[in-house]
């Protein structure tokens, strides 16, 4: 059963790496902990994405938020909407490697960043799964564990 879940709870996170532009499409919470020991929340896009094992977004590499990953690798992200909810707990880390920024680029950050994608304003956020929650309410099935 929980096999069947976590499939199809990757499949929807592997369709939300196509940025649409309108709505929580290509959206997802991640939460961090400050340098108080409190979490915090930010919407983020998603960049890439190996089902719930791995979501990468891009950030900033002297915002807030890569200052809260360097004080702790701990987080969460989640999605959710009337039909599911995924919680997925972890850690992330900062890439700045040219080849992986290159692999995860997308035409939306030009907006931010500039048309190139070896601006070092700007790295690779990768959030890796430790933990699983899974809820769709269509057939009321759940599904939770450990990577």
């Amino acid at each position: 059963m929980n096999e069947a879940i976590i499939k199809r709870a990757s499949e929807l996170i592997n369709s939300r790496t196509d940025y649409i532009g309108d709505g929580m499409e290509g959206w997802a919470i991640l939460s961090l902990i400050d340098e108080n020991g409190y979490p915090t929340s930010s919407t983020m896009t998603i960049s890439k994405a190996d089902g719930i094992n791995w979501i990468s977004f891009l950030s900033d590499t002297n915002g807030r938020k890569a200052k809260r990953i360097a004080y702790s690798d701990k987080a969460c992200v989640c999605l959710a909407s009337r039909e599911y909810h995924i919680s997925l707990t972890g850690t992330v880390e900062i890439i700045t490697d040219p080849e992986i920024k290159k692999e995860h680029w997308q035409e939306v950050i030009t907006n931010h960043y500039g048309s190139t994608c070896i601006d070092p304003d700007w790295a690779v956020f990768r959030f890796t799964t430790e933990t699983y929650n899974l809820f769709f309410a269509s057939d009321d099935t759940e599904a939770k564990g450990r990577i």
